[in-house]
């Protein structure tokens, strides 16, 4: 059972890195230091973006519910 819940966990968190690896909020190398494109307001997320981004904290607590799980269970 701990093999099974721990081999999920790292699928999980292979699925997880991905996620957050595919959002951006702003384009160009001027977003990865802070900068961006997008005059600085907040945009609502629309269409796929919001799905990935609701899929990245479903997957967070799913981990961390992993995690602990992983830890209560005895070996």
């Amino acid at each position: 059972m701990e093999n099974f819940i721990t081999f999920l966990q790292i699928v999980v968190s292979i699925v997880l890195v991905t996620l957050i690896l595919i959002q951006e909020r702003s384009s160009g190398a001027g977003g990865a230091f802070g900068g961006g494109g997008g005059g600085g307001f907040y945009q609502a997320r629309r269409g796929l973006e919001k799905v990935v981004f609701v899929s990245t904290v479903v997957l967070v607590i799913l981990f961390a519910g992993l995690a602990l799980l992983n830890l209560v269970l005895p070996i």
